[in-house]
């Protein structure tokens, strides 16, 4: 069986026929790239982050000082990148988080499609969010063989709320993943420069529209009353989220429930102690508080706080090193955010593929020359402050 690395011998096989990859193979030509493809209010929305962004940027630049200590004279011909989240064994370790605008990243406005596509394509699950231009339904339909995951920002209104867990369930997605973070959206200078914010304007509202609660709350077919519709969608949209909410998660599904957003190591043992079935150390990528620390020097904490319950982890990835600096420090599991949705922009399904492809290739030469030929051994190895 072959290994993510071998995927750098593809493009150099092409290579001497002449033939390049269509899309770049690092971050920062791929952001370039996408920069000049993408239209202003969906760019802004995907690139932006809350106040100046410092934040944000801090999330990626601070995997440079975290560093690994090769091993040398130890076989890694042979390499396993799998993990077991939640009973089902996947052969690596990252999944796609959920983005709210994946839907209008492809010109088709079916980048949920699209997505779920590259997920089949390369094996890599994808965390569908709530908000989509593509139902749950219609997502979980293109997954193929991965299982899934679905985010919940969990409405106002309960019935609603238990309406979209009870579909997602109905699905066939292995985990209710809650984000805490986003019941109102931070202050995010690019979209009120541009006075655009995607949703108001009636776009990835598709799991609310299709959803017979909520027809029920307007009192029509949503399709009949656009504008309408979206004004109800505002008014629900989410609420605080408080440790009382737990018991009612756990009465509501069976799904294994991901708690996306603690980053403080006492939330993270209050969350196990409530219950949670995995935990989510992240900041929103930098989009949602500004001002705060970086995720991955957030990371060590919430695992240590977490005992035996799993910590997954995104805010900042950006490559395959990040991934393993990530699964380094205790990770089960690592998001990647902007780099799929980037290549959405670029070519679709096959282009987020590629870039999955690029990060997972990267992650597994990067065992192969450091000595650490399973994630056992990363994780023993760990990764020390620089």
């Amino acid at each position: 069986m072959g290994h993510f690395g071998d995927y750098q011998n593809e493009i150099y096989g092409a290579g001497l026929r002449g033939v390049l990859t269509k899309l770049p193979v690092d971050y920062a030509t791929l952001v370039q790239r996408a920069t000049a493809a993408m239209p202003p209010h969906v760019l802004n929305y995907v690139q932006g982050g809350c106040g100046d962004e410092w934040t944000q940027d801090q999330n990626a630049a601070a995997f440079r000082h975290w560093g690994m200590v090769p091993r040398m004279m130890v076989g890694t011909t042979s390499r396993d990148l799998s993990t077991t989240i939640f009973g089902h064994k996947y052969h690596s370790p990252i999944f796609m988080s959920p983005i709210g605008v994946t839907g209008i990243c492809t010109p088709d406005q079916h980048g949920d499609v699209a997505a779920a596509q590259a997920s089949a394509m390369t094996g890599v699950p994808m965390t569908v969010s709530t908000l989509g231009n593509d139902t749950m339904e219609d997502v979980a339909g293109q997954l193929g063989e991965v299982p899934g995951f679905f985010q919940l920002y969990t409405p106002r209104d309960k019935d609603l709320a238990e309406s979209l867990i009870r579909r997602a369930e109905a699905a066939g997605y292995r985990a209710l993943v809650v984000t805490l973070d986003t019941w109102v959206t931070g202050w995010r200078p690019r979209d009120l420069n541009a006075g655009n914010f995607p949703q108001l304007r009636g776009h990835v509202l598709a799991n609310y529209f299709a959803d017979p609660v909520f027809e029920k709350m307007l009192g029509k077919d949503p399709a009949s009353a656009p504008a309408e519709a979206t004004m109800l969608w505002a008014s629900q949209f989410a609420r605080p989220v408080t440790w009382d909410d737990m018991a009612w998660y756990k009465s509501a599904t069976k799904m294994p429930i991901v708690l996306k957003g603690i980053c403080h190591p006492d939330d993270a043992k209050k969350a196990v102690d409530m219950g949670a079935d995995a935990l989510f150390c992240s900041n929103h990528g930098g989009r949602q508080a500004n001002g705060g620390i970086a995720a991955i020097d957030m990371l060590p904490g919430v695992v240590a706080a977490a005992g035996d319950v799993p910590v997954w982890f995104d805010s900042g990835v950006r490559s395959g090193s990040d991934v393993i600096k990530a699964l380094a420090l205790g990770a089960q599991a690592v998001g990647v955010g902007r780099p799929f949705a980037y290549g959405l922009a670029l070519d679709g399904a096959a282009g987020a593929a590629h870039v999955l492809k690029c990060i997972l290739a990267e992650a597994d030469l990067m065992m192969a020359v450091n000595g650490m030929p399973t994630l056992a051994d990363v994780r023993a190895a760990g990764a020390a402050r620089i």
